[in-house]
């Protein structure tokens, strides 16, 4: 009875009108059905498994990824010239002469050295192109680019029986959206199988291997950098290429690093956290009950600052509390949703990825392709006796995290 209203409103209605609402319902529907990750449900993530080190992996890379990395090296050097005002092969030209980190390189990670002069033969594409794909925060160092750093990260370690989780929300400028890569490494005698969130023509964003050893990192621009010193891709993939705590541990502290840098650094269910600059290292040990670290992009306990950011030392406890910046807002987000719990679970981690306390500087960030950047893919890695890690591709609140396994060992 309650329906004969609408069925008489139907009959009397011209029949292009009714065509008209149908598809309007229909869309309604769509819109529905999908949800709150309606707005980039079709973003992919493009998975590639490559075998062997050195050169070999990089030809593997850059032949399999040849368009791909074209096209991004294309995108990189557009997004160059117009944020700089100046033809970006020149931009490449003056920053290779400003830097030389091929000697460090060489002595940390020779192997890494060659892998990429096999992507860039694989992909055909000019070395020094290549490279400085690799020297991502070395080169926002470079122009001293403030702007775009955003990435949110997250560590739990394993308590009362519950295993231990990284999790980052990786934030990069726009530009780079539609080229998230998800690239395994196939173990090997001397290394272990790795996952490793990247891009074309990258070594590492940040990655987990099976045995339970991942790293995720946060840009600090306001400390010190060296333009000889080890670049972050290249010390994401030695950690992550490791399965020895003291051998990580070690590594970290003594390496000269080329840029300000924050490392949270799971190993086994354990979990710590590192403020690198180029004169110093400096963990981080929040006065939490459940352990948790959390990190964004200003310097909390580091005080090897370059002299324009003084504002942002960490000394200065009052000038700190009172900043208003996009990292502080993003970091009061976390810290307030991870100290409040007594046990900080998977879903917790996710809901903190996915979370916007303040609309301006959120946690997740959309693409809203006005140059500010946006979170590039968020990940979950799960520290358990088998690891697994949780990703996806854009912001997490886009889209459901996709579960992705190691392989098992013959």
């Amino acid at each position: 009875m309650k329906y004969r209203p609408i069925v008489r409103y139907l009959h009397n209605m011209q029949l292009n009108d009714f065509i008209i609402m149908k598809k309007r319902l229909l869309i309604i529907g769509i819109l529905f059905s999908i949800g709150c990750f309606a707005q980039e449900s079709d973003r992919a993530l493009k998975r590639v498994s490559f075998s062997g080190t050195g050169y070999k992996l990089g030809l593997q890379h850059g032949t399999e990824l040849k368009e791909e990395i074209e096209a991004i090296v294309s995108a990189w050097k557009k997004n160059t010239s117009k944020q700089l005002g100046k033809d970006a092969d020149k931009v490449v030209a003056d920053f290779f002469e400003y830097s030389d980190f091929t000697k460090a390189i060489k002595q940390w990670t020779p192997e890494l050295y060659e892998e990429i002069i096999g992507i860039s033969d694989g992909s055909e594409q000019k070395f020094r192109d290549v490279f400085v794909l690799n020297l991502l925060d070395e080169f926002w160092v470079y122009v001293n680019n403030i702007h775009n750093h955003h990435c949110s990260g997250m560590g739990v370690p394993a308590l009362n029986g519950n295993p231990g989780y990284l999790s980052q929300n990786m934030d990069l400028e726009n530009y780079t959206d539609g080229f998230q890569v998800l690239m395994r490494l196939k173990r090997t005698k001397k290394q272990p199988e790795q996952l490793i969130l990247t891009h074309p023509g990258l070594i590492a964003l940040n990655g987990l291997n099976e045995n339970g050893v991942g790293v995720c990192v946060n840009t600090l621009i306001q400390l010190r950098a060296a333009a000889n010193g080890l670049p972050v891709a290249f010390i994401i993939r030695k950690i992550i290429g490791t399965s020895n705590k003291k051998e990580v541990l070690h590594f970290i502290r003594k390496v000269k690093h080329a840029s300000g840098q924050n490392y949270i650094i799971g190993i086994q269910g354990e979990v710590f956290d590192f403020e690198a600059s180029a004169n110093k290292v400096v963990r981080f040990i929040p006065a939490n009950k459940n352990g948790t670290v959390y990190h964004t992009n200003h310097p909390l306990m580091n005080n090897d600052l370059k002299p324009w950011f003084e504002a942002y030392n960490p000394d200065l406890i009052k000038e700190q509390n009172s900043l208003k910046t996009d990292s502080h807002y993003r970091f009061r987000a976390i810290e307030k949703r991870m100290t409040t719990q007594k046990e900080v679970t998977e879903q917790s981690l996710i809901n903190a990825l996915r979370s916007k306390d303040n609309n301006k500087n959120p946690v997740c960030k959309t693409n809203n392709k006005n140059g500010q950047g946006f979170t590039f893919a968020s990940v979950v890695m799960t520290l358990s006796e088998k690891p697994y890690l949780q990703i996806v591709p854009g912001p997490p609140d886009e889209s459901e995290f996709i579960r992705v396994d190691f392989s098992k060992a013959k």
